[in-house]
């Protein structure tokens, strides 16, 4: 939107997700978030209607939740839209096409950390949902690919004497949270999922990351061709810094999870003051003292 920072280059990470589609996609990441979405909102306890999928990769969501029946429809939400006997809308994250108060559920998965605008996102969806609709979310924050950021910088540093952005910046769990309340959302609640992957080496990650299309898309990337020298230092650096015993590397991916309700007024609230009627120090077991006074011995 207007105003903003462009952080990412949207039209490169349009074209990094057909690339990755026409490489075969890894979808491992995918996989595991989509079931875990189903799996929350199997305790909702609540069948929905009309449910809008925004800027998931492929169909992975969509079918965690129709096999579980917890919808009538859904419709995706994506740029590259392509659901065979679905319901699709070609539509970027950050411009949203529904109506106010259409939907009855918002899901996304491994997209909203990609977006240029968050806040405004969710202000879109938050108002596409119904009073007591429902959000629930999944995108990369925290310390993913932590390792490979340290690894590329110290390589940098190293032969070229400076460091370029070659990791997306990423929202912590304070973050997600205090951006669910800015956007109206009642009862936010956040969490991380911290997968750890083993490879065989760096290079073998960054091909996973070609293939889900997470490759470097930032508006501020360097543009000249990363030099041979500083790839094979950087791996070098990975290896030595970051493996196990048998030689495999890690890399962290964070999950972060954002779930929140458009405010309806069967909501629970909380008390006013001075409703209680069990004292705290009743409760606890203890003697009140008022204030002021000091405890005898």
């Amino acid at each position: 939107m207007a105003g903003n920072p462009l952080i990412f280059d949207r039209e490169l990470l349009r074209a990094r997700r057909k690339r990755a589609m026409a490489l075969g996609p890894t979808a491992f990441l995918l996989d595991h978030v989509a079931g875990e979405l189903a799996e929350r909102l199997t305790f909702v306890l609540r069948k929905f209607e009309i449910v809008a999928d925004i800027g998931t990769p492929g169909d992975a969501v969509r079918r965690s939740i129709m096999e579980r029946h917890l919808a009538d429809h859904i419709v995706a939400v994506d740029p590259l839209a392509r659901v065979d006997g679905g319901l699709a809308v070609v539509a970027d994250e950050e411009a949203l096409p529904f109506a106010d108060t259409s939907l009855d559920l918002a899901v996304s998965a491994l997209s909203l950390h990609l977006v240029n605008d968050l806040p405004g996102t969710l202000i879109q969806i938050r108002r596409a949902l119904k009073p007591d609709g429902l959000f629930l979310a999944a995108m990369l924050g925290g310390d993913t690919l932590t390792e490979l950021r340290e690894a590329f910088a110290a390589a940098e540093i190293e032969i070229e004497g400076g460091v370029s952005p070659r990791v997306a910046p990423f929202a912590d769990l304070r973050d997600a949270g205090a951006l669910l309340q800015r956007a109206g959302f009642a009862l936010p609640v956040t969490d991380v999922d911290r997968l750890v992957v083993r490879y065989d080496s760096a290079f073998n990650l960054m091909n996973d990351l070609r293939r889900m299309g997470a490759s470097n898309a930032l508006v501020e990337r360097r543009r000249a061709p990363l030099k041979r020298t500083t790839l094979t230092r950087m791996a070098q650096i990975y290896a030595e810094r970051f493996a196990d015993a048998d030689g495999r590397v890690r890399a962290t991916f964070d999950i972060v999870w954002m779930s929140g309700w458009v405010p309806h007024e069967s909501q629970q609230k909380p008390l006013k003051p001075g409703s209680a009627r069990t004292r705290l120090a009743d409760a606890l077991g203890t003697i009140e003292i008022p204030s002021g006074e000091k405890p005898k011995n």
